[in-house]
């Protein structure tokens, strides 16, 4: 989900610069089990997505019961909190704010009430034409109480016209334009929908008789359900006491999985578009050998997203892969302001390296991408202090030179430091001798399936939808 109405929160600074991505989601339908421990659950193995707020929805049967608070999951719940979502139906969401405001109005699931009962919804993603949805639903006496796109499409399903759920989620998508998976809870029933042109993912297993629908496999793996299949793009599905089935299909064809997915943001272990996201990032490594070779003793990932790319990187080059950089796992998104003397410790608070591996020797650096160039340069200097005699820093994502508008902060023009500058003023920029990025040619080799089944419009400009452009501007119109 993504905010529609106002500016970045600077109250959150990031170790790294990094793109991030904005939520995950979970729904459980099993009958005879503690299905909002399972949400509970479910959501540290994607806690990745999101690290801002958490919160969980359950239904009897009868009645919806909703509890969200803001922090990582393991903050925003405690027993008590457990004890009382009783059910047999749950959906779970983690998130990220895209856009900012971190308040616990715009923490999900969202619940509201419609003519066919009460609903409520976990999203994931970002509606480009959420403004203009919103608008309109205010001109019929609809009222909002936060600021995201996923209050907006909440309230447009709640309220879809149609004599069943198929017919519902067939205006749904003709109405919503951009990237959405969610997950959908009403009194009787879980639903899970994916885009027409699937950005972001969503798959479904089963477990004990029960199902599992998530963003990545790995929820399902921590849970021990068997994963079954993605959800399809386009594909609307419920699940309820007849098991699973389809709703409702769109005949779109173009296909657009956001390419990060695989660089970054998907945890290592999950399967994504029947692929092992770890074993693509190596072949990613290994396509960046192959295009920026350069002589050198050992090979060393930036912990933790690059480490794959590294070790392939180090396999086709040839040379000694080894750990150069420990991170320190406790170091992550706060809400309190740093001072002064902790924003300049910066890189040094979350990476700690190894001396004894980088001292007197040629490196490489794997990293996974570089947005705005704020932090790559401490990474390069942290390498260098530990006795480098050269620093080679090779990137498994092409240059950033656009924004993305389907629900990534990838910052704007202005901050991303790849829009107006060449490799080399690049590379003297980050101080590295030498700089290398992966092309989008050699991306879509290492993933696999070529440009029409992904994403790349943060390379390339192309964007697989019309972007509204004026968004983030007409947004301010509507602040509370």
């Amino acid at each position: 989900m993504s905010e529609v109405a106002f500016p970045p929160d600077l109250a959150v600074t990031e170790a790294r610069d990094l793109p991030q991505e904005n939520c995950g989601v979970i729904g459980v339908y099993a009958p005879g089990e503690d299905v909002a421990r399972i949400a509970f659950f479910g959501l540290f193995a994607l806690q990745h997505r999101g690290q801002e707020s958490a919160g969980v929805s359950v239904s009897d049967g009868e009645t919806l019961r909703l509890h969200t608070a803001m922090g990582l999951v393991a903050q925003a719940f405690r027993e008590h909190d457990l004890e009382r979502l009783t059910g047999h139906i749950a959906i779970g969401h983690t998130r990220y704010s895209t856009m900012g405001s971190n308040r616990l109005s715009n923490a999900q699931p969202i619940l509201v009430k419609g003519p066919y009962g009460e609903l409520a919804l976990g999203h994931n993603g970002n509606v480009v034409n959420a403004l203009p949805l919103r608008r309109e639903m205010e001109e019929w006496g609809y009222q909002f109480s936060g600021t995201t796109d996923s209050e907006v499409i909440t309230h447009l399903l709640a309220n879809a016209p149609g004599l069943d759920w198929g017919e519902r989620m067939q205006y749904f998508m003709r109405r919503v334009q951009g990237a959405y998976s969610i997950v959908v809870m009403t009194r009787d029933a879980l639903m899970a929908v994916r885009d027409p042109l699937g950005v972001r993912p969503l798959c479904v297993g089963k477990m004990n008789g029960g199902w599992i629908v998530a963003s990545e496999s790995c929820a399902l793996d921590h849970l021990g359900a068997q994963l079954i299949r993605e959800v399809a793009p386009g594909e609307a599905i419920v699940i309820d006491d007849r098991g699973m089935r389809t709703l409702y299909r769109s005949v779109e064809r173009q296909r657009a999985l956001c390419i990060f997915e695989y660089i970054y943001f998907a945890r290592p272990d999950s399967i994504i578009g029947e692929k092992l996201v770890y074993s693509l990032r190596q072949a990613m490594g290994a396509e960046l050998a192959r295009e920026h070779p350069v002589e050198a003793d050992v090979v060393i990932g930036v912990p933790d997203s690059a480490t794959a790319a590294a070790v392939g990187y180090a396999q086709e080059a040839g040379i000694p892969y080894s750990d150069g950089l420990l991170k320190n796992r406790y170091v992550g998104r706060t809400f309190i302001e740093p001072d002064q003397r902790v924003r300049d410790l910066g890189v040094r608070l979350k990476f700690n390296p190894l001396p004894a591996v980088l001292s007197g020797k040629r490196v490489i650096v794997v990293d996974d991408s570089i947005v705005r160039g704020t932090t790559t340069p401490h990474v390069v200097s942290l390498v260098r202090r530990a006795g480098a005699k050269e620093v080679h820093l090779r990137v498994c994502a092409p240059p950033i030179r656009h924004p993305c508008h389907l629900g990534v902060d990838m910052a704007t023009y202005r901050e991303l430091i790849a829009a107006n500058r060449s490799i080399e003023e690049i590379r003297q920029i980050v101080g590295a001798d030498s700089l290398g990025y992966l092309s989008v040619e050699g991306l879509l080799k290492a993933v696999g399936g070529g440009q029409g089944a992904h994403c790349t419009g943060c390379f390339t400009g192309i964007h697989p939808i019309p972007v509204q452009l004026e968004m983030s501007k007409l947004a301010l119109e509507v602040s509370p």
